[in-house]
């Protein structure tokens, strides 16, 4: 029994399915495999994050908000705070997905879900894998925003590459998007 710990243990990532520990540990039976995380959880060996979810305990965030609802990745507030484009700071995680919710994890962690067009948020322009997971640049996170709120205030816009900027611009589908974006270029950079 010891075995299965140690094969999600070594496992690169931190965040999992209960399909995906089903096929770790090799079992189909469903019963058992309930059984099996169960027994895990009350140990302390494993987290029950969400309905089906499960993770270490010393588990990636990121990872879990992009595993969730997928296809997914990181981007809005929680970049352009890490990049210093806002100063906020937020608790939230925030991510770009096909879906807009807000969910809060056993552990009380809140992620917002933004729902941004299927073409938009498949294309993997501006977008770079971290691990298990993946992030949005500052300018593709730059954009997201723009995309759902095209008046959002911006702390720092200095560091922007513009010429990325308009690139990604075309991702959206949005006549309105360069417009934007040479406003905010033309006044705050």
């Amino acid at each position: 029994m010891e075995n299965r710990i140690l094969s999600l243990y070594k496992a690169k990532s931190t965040v999992f399915t209960a399909k995906e520990i089903g096929l770790i540990w090799g079992e189909d039976n469903l019963n058992q495999l309930k059984s099996g995380i169960k027994y895990y959880i009350d140990k302390g060996d494993l987290i029950h994050l969400r309905r089906g979810i499960y993770a270490k305990p010393q588990y990636n965030i990121f990872e879990t908000a992009t595993k969730i609802y997928s296809p997914a990745y990181i981007s809005f507030e929680t970049i352009l705070r890490n990049e210093g484009v806002i100063f906020q700071h937020y608790e939230t995680i925030f991510v770009a997905s096909y879906l807009s919710r807000e969910i809060e994890l056993s552990d009380g962690q809140k992620i917002v879900y933004r729902k941004i067009k299927k073409n938009s948020l498949l294309n993997q322009a501006g977008i770079k894998r971290e691990d298990e997971f993946f992030v949005a640049s500052k300018e593709r996170a730059f954009c997201d925003m723009i995309y759902i709120d095209p008046n959002y205030y911006f702390d720092n816009l200095k560091n922007i590459d513009w010429e990325k900027c308009l690139a990604l611009a075309d991702l959206y589908d949005n006549k309105a998007m360069k417009k934007h974006i040479n406003f905010y270029k033309k006044n705050y950079a």
